[in-house]
């Protein structure tokens, strides 16, 4: 098999099947390749919801790309017939000095959102499956929610099979070639040619780019899935939920909107580990189970109740928790994406369109340039 495409994209979760429908509605033939199945339990997209939020915590810098990426979900919507976003609102608690929940806030106004600040009495009698300290407050952004993470992914994939793209799954890389005017992949089954090359592989970035020495750190991160002791209590206009506690962690949360179980993960900590040696095996350490619990108990103590079920995923983490979007140093045939650290599933939508971008014209329209590589030589050179 010796095939020559435009474009190949090399990993086809979130970003890679969201570059591959804009690559080819553009009439490019691209070719989409991954090591494992389209979507899979593997990357950083499994769990069914992922949340999108508006006011950012992790930097104003992101509400532009937020709010293109809304559009572009609500779009591939109405393209598709899908449903893939409720709008369930979400709800960013924290202590009074929490940088997150101020930054929240403060990303609202400069940004000029529809957003609510409450102090801990209103959460309190508006959602009182809550128990949080008097001197905690939050940020509520009712036109935020979750996304329905795998069904977006397929939806990305299908339609761009629709267009003409073509999907290979199950196809490992055993070695890539890369020069200035095409790039090579080889797996068992043969090689591909593309003139550009989009590399967009979670946590085997790293892995497939070593002479990058890219600053990704895969880390091991849970999530669990509590059935409510009270009936009700997180399901009925209950929203997705950030809490940044200033004694136990900062955790992220979804309704029970489906009668599967409140979901419930946690944003710090974690372990480092390797992609390709990752314990699936929910449970293998006392804390998956027992961080995530202690927290229901101490700020929703009534979805403490019995675990449904546990999942272990991957958060791919850079030193400054911010994005990589770039051409490649050397070829400027190939972008990448990657380091997303467990908050990028939301800008998929705009991270495809981006990633198009650049490989069609090597340049896009959005504001990227806080997310280039050049960053961390930068801190080499403080260093």
């Amino acid at each position: 098999m010796d095939k020559q495409y435009d474009v190949i994209v090399l990993g086809g979760g979130s970003m890679g099947s969201a570059a591959a429908y804009y690559l080819a509605r553009e009439q490019k033939k691209v070719m989409v390749i991954d090591q494992f199945s389209i979507p899979n339990q593997r990357g950083s997209h499994h769990g069914h919801t992922r949340m999108f939020r508006l006011g950012n915590g992790n930097g104003g810098q992101y509400v532009p790309l937020g709010k293109e990426s809304l559009r572009l979900w609500k779009e591939l919507e109405e393209v598709s017939g899908k449903t893939l976003y409720n709008k369930a609102g979400a709800l960013t608690v924290g202590h009074q000095q929490s940088t997150f929940v101020k930054e929240a806030v403060k990303s609202s106004i400069s940004n000029d959102l529809v957003y609510e600040e409450v102090d801990a009495k209103t959460i309190m009698e508006r959602w009182p499956g809550i128990q949080i300290p008097d001197d905690y407050y939050g940020c509520f952004d009712p036109e935020s929610g979750f996304l329905f993470s795998e069904e977006c992914i397929e939806t990305y994939k299908q339609e761009a099979i629709k267009l003409g793209a073509e999907v290979i799954e199950n196809q490992p890389i055993l070695k890539m070639e890369m020069k200035e005017d095409c790039v090579t992949l080889y797996t068992a089954e043969g090689q591909y040619h593309a003139l550009k090359l989009v590399v967009t592989a979670g946590a085997w970035l790293p892995k497939l780019l070593p002479s990058m020495n890219l600053p990704i750190q895969p880390v091991r991160k849970t999530i669990g899935w509590f059935e409510p002791v009270v009936d009700s209590l997180y399901s009925e206009d209950f929203p997705c939920f950030i809490f940044d506690t200033d004694t136990i962690g900062h955790y992220y949360g979804f309704p029970d909107f489906d009668g599967g179980g409140v979901k419930l993960g946690r944003m710090d900590l974690g372990s480092d580990c390797d992609p390709d040696k990752l314990g699936q095996e929910f449970g293998a350490y006392a804390e998956d189970e027992g961080d995530i619990r202690n927290f229901l108990e101490h700020f929703l103590p009534g979805a403490a109740g019995n675990l449904v079920k546990g999942a272990v995923s991957m958060f791919s983490m850079t030193p400054d928790e911010d994005f990589i979007i770039d051409l490649h140093p050397e070829y400027k045939n190939v972008c990448l994406a990657g380091g997303f650290s467990g908050h990028g599933f939301k800008f998929a939508s705009v991270v495809g369109k981006i990633l198009a971008d650049l490989s069609i014209d090597g340049r896009t329209e959005y504001d990227i340039s806080f997310l280039g590589l050049n960053r961390f030589s930068a801190l080499e050179e403080v260093k």
